[in-house]
């Protein structure tokens, strides 16, 4: 052995071996003490510690001794060892077992891999830190470690959780601010709140919010002006046993205000322009979030603003072009901008690829593109094409990132992909519902994916033909004896595979009859039938969101000895021209969070009372088979809505709509005993044969605000025109392909009446509520909400109350 105590001596290392490593291969562990055999090393020395250090450096032994025999001028060293143990299981103990799986796939421990100390400590800390997310601020962490039964140098272990109580930030105060007072920098902070009675803010303290939420502190100071506010100090402070507080110390500096706006390097916009654009007039408090937001920079560059001075440049081609604002302090409180744009050329698209469609062919998506190969990249093309492939229904919107990246060994040209996730969106029912005193129950398909021209083609059907975005719907309603109906809709969205002008047909038949019983034969009915025909097209003025609907349809309505409708008996036929003009923005169609949508429509049938001279409807004594024979009106809706996001991450949504409708005569002396209107309740009825438009209004029964008109005869007539107004918060629970539910809150009002004279669009019924829905692509959207109404019904002596209403589909 080596004295080292003794002079220092060279010595040649003759061997190296190793022992009592059991995972890993001897040459891997003499590599790592850094010792190779040949080499001279000096002994005494710190040749063998320092490698020793080296090792115990990596982590994965629990022991290391390094024995040193010389042999003359030669040396053998051998390297023992003692491997860390392996852990056979990790187990935890203290919560729930739904947690646990969450837990583990944070902390990412696998089975077989060394136990050290830093892996047990790191693992305390990222338990901890889990939970505190979850306002468990007070989590305590413990660890048994025991050896296992069956293996030698295997162990188990087992974290011991206490999460005690959930702690909630009770007080956020502040200090230095005079010119802000603490309730507007409470404000800022977007997700840091102090508990309240507002129980749609969380006081939970999630750390990754908070310092996102200091930021936006410092954010809203520099919108008021204070370029220099900056956070100097903050901590949290225990208030009781489930109540944390935060202080924030800040320190302001002086106000500023805008002096002089200069630009450099802008050839394509003159000056004039980018200044009209940015919006900024001299004396103007400094505001740096609304400066980067015109600008479109940083953090508050939104892709879908096409106000800001980046989406000017962007959407003639200069994607590469880069814009730097810099700033020079004049004085105490005065502040130049100098806008930098490098412009750079413009960008030419290079290729466009489509990924992930399986069932809808590459000519369907590609015929939606706006943005195409050989043409100059344009960001607001690429958004519209973005709100278009959501529009289909066919992929998930939630992952709809298109990829746009410079192509190689080039400055000009970029390629675009659209890798694409595809949902299932047909939707098969089999249901019952209550509707009119009545169980009916329904049975329908609806094919949103189909392939006509493949119908007949041998090994197509898997499970039917598909691929080129058709819609086929069937469906099929009956309780037995006294109702049954039946309809079927035909779409083609691009007739022709040239241009995006659709086609639709619609059948549709129901005969209702007095047969209530399964036993009894029906001595009298109502029956409907009708076909339409309709056509549309998208425009390009007054931009490429509008869109032109016209419909042709035909209605016959027989009625034998129906006495509670308007027409007892007889065939009533009505001939109607429809024409839609309307505007959509909306980014999805299952949960949109931006964008609105509008339409105007109008019905027309030809003014049958003007041409039939020899017919006088003014005669009360005029049989109704002669008086309702051809029907004519002239029906007016109107209909808005708009989306806009309340949070950052755009999951909590604010939706406000609007709609109103008139249904009109051409002779006082002959209104439509069809075509009127139905207000109140869940918009939703059992079964549907009148001609009726049944507008759904929560917190009142169905029909409860509709002032029926009765004839002598007892026989009824419906609503001439309605109002109704919504208002909804929505947060969505799940956003995945297969489901997606959300929660909400509503504020509605609207009313129904007689005639366009009677007609007051602030004379509403009120009501507020919450509500769920829930999404899935086999059956569509579900809803159920709760209403309360605060006004009276038609005829009623008291409020409506609470009403609970179910939903199936989605109206606009």
């Amino acid at each position: 052995m080596i004295d080292f105590k003794s002079t220092p001596k060279a010595y040649i290392i003759n061997n190296i071996t190793v022992s009592g490593a059991t995972y890993r291969d001897p040459q891997f562990i003499s590599a790592m003490t850094g010792l190779v055999k040949g080499d001279t090393i000096m002994l005494p020395s710190e040749y063998i510690s320092n490698s020793i250090k080296k090792m115990w450096g990596q982590g994965v032994f629990s022991d290391i001794q390094m024995l040193v025999s010389p042999v003359g001028d030669s040396v053998n060293v051998e390297v023992v060892l003692k491997d860390r143990p392996r852990v056979y299981n990790w187990n935890v103990e203290g919560i729930r077992k739904g947690q646990k799986s969450d837990l583990f796939e944070t902390l990412n421990l696998k089975k077989g891999r060394e136990l050290s100390d830093f892996i047990l400590n790191s693992s305390k800390e990222a338990i901890r830190k889990y939970f505190r997310e979850k306002g468990f601020y007070n989590t305590e962490v413990s660890y048994r470690v025991e050896n296992d039964s069956t293996l030698e140098n295997v162990v188990n272990v087992t974290f011991v959780i206490n999460r005690n109580r959930r702690v909630k930030i009770g007080d956020i105060v502040f200090d230095g601010n005079e010119a802000i007072s603490d309730r507007q920098l409470r404000g800022a902070m977007k997700k840091t709140h102090r508990k309240s009675i507002n129980f749609l803010r969380g006081a939970k303290l999630k750390e990754k919010e908070y310092e996102t939420d200091k930021e936006n502190v410092i954010d809203y100071y520099n919108s008021k002006g204070y370029r220099n506010a900056t956070i100097i100090s903050d901590s949290i402070y225990p208030i009781s046993d489930n109540r944390i507080g935060i202080a924030i110390k800040v320190e302001e500096g002086n106000k500023f205000y805008y002096r002089n706006v200069t630009w450099t390097g802008n050839d394509v916009y003159d000056t004039k322009q980018l200044n009209d654009m940015l919006g900024i007039r001299r004396g103007e408090t400094y505001d740096k979030k609304s400066l980067y937001k015109r600008l479109g920079i940083g953090k508050e560059d939104n892709p879908e603003d096409m106000s800001s001075v980046n989406s000017l440049y962007q959407n003639n081609g200069y994607l590469f072009s880069k814009i730097d604002p810099g700033e020079e302090v004049v004085g105490e409180d005065s502040i130049d901008i100098n806008v930098k744009i490098y412009e750079g050329k413009q960008a030419k698209i290079n290729e466009v690829d489509v990924s992930g469609n399986r069932k809808v062919n590459d000519n369907v998506i590609r015929r939606e593109l706006y943005v195409r190969p050989g043409e100059l990249y344009n960001r607001s093309l690429l958004m519209a094409t973005i709100r278009q492939l959501n529009q289909m229904g066919h992929f998930d919107p939630e992952k709809m990132l298109p990829d746009v990246q410079p192509v190689e060994n080039s400055t000009e040209l970029v390629d675009i992909a659209f890798p694409l996730e595809e949902v299932a969106n047909d939707k098969f029912e089999i249901s019952g519902g209550w509707g009119s005193g009545m169980f009916v129950g329904s049975i329908g398909v609806q094919l949103n994916n189909i392939a006509i021209k493949n119908f007949f083609k041998k090994g197509a059907w898997r499970p039917f033909p598909q691929g080129q975005g058709q819609s086929l719907a069937v469906r099929a309603q009956s309780n037995g004896s006294y109702y049954k109906a039946f309809s079927v809709n035909f779409t083609e969205p691009w007739l022709g595979g040239k241009k995006p002008n659709s086609f639709t047909l619609g059948l549709f038949y129901s005969n209702e009859t007095n047969a209530y019983y399964a036993w009894q034969s029906g001595t009298k009915h109502f029956r409907t039938m009708g076909v339409s025909v309709g056509w549309g097209r998208r425009l390009k003025w007054p931009d490429r969101n509008f869109s032109l609907y016209h419909e042709l349809s035909y209605q016959a309505y027989n009625l034998k000895d129906w006495t509670s409708f308007i027409v007892e008996n007889g065939t009533s036929n009505i001939i109607a021209l429809k024409t839609v003009f309307s505007r959509n923005t909306v980014d999805s169609p299952i949960y949109p969070r931006t964008g609105s949508e509008f339409s105007v429509s109008l019905a027309l049938t030809p003014p049958y009372s003007l041409f039939q001279k020899n017919i006088d409807y003014s005669d009360p004594n005029l049989p109704d088979r002669k008086r309702y024979k051809w029907i004519e009106y002239h029906k007016w809706q109107l209909k808005a809505q708009w989306f806009y996001p309340l949070t950052n991450n755009n999951k909590l949504v604010f939706m406000a709509k609007a709609e109103m409708g008139y249904l009109g005569s051409y002779n006082k002396n002959k209104p439509s005993p069809f075509e009127g209107f139905d207000v109140g309740g869940d918009g939703m009825s059992g079964y549907n044969v009148y001609g009726v438009d049944i507008i759904g209004l929560r917190g009142y029964e169905d029909g409860a605000l509709t002032p029926y008109s009765y004839t002598t005869d007892g026989r009824t007539d419906y609503a001439r025109a309605y109002n109704k107004y919504t208002m909804e918060i929505r947060y969505p629970i799940i956003l995945k392909p297969n489901s997606n539910i959300y929660g909400l809150v509503f504020a509605e009002g609207g009313n129904a009446f007689r005639s366009w004279q009677e007609f007051d669009p602030f004379l509403i019924k009120r009501s507020v509520g919450v509500g769920l829905r829930i999404f899935m692509p086999v059956v569509g959207l579900l809803g159920i909400d709760w209403g309360y109404g605060f006004d009276r019904a038609v005829g009623a002596s008291h409020r409506s109350g609470s009403q609970v209403h179910f939903m199936i589909g989605q109206q606009f």
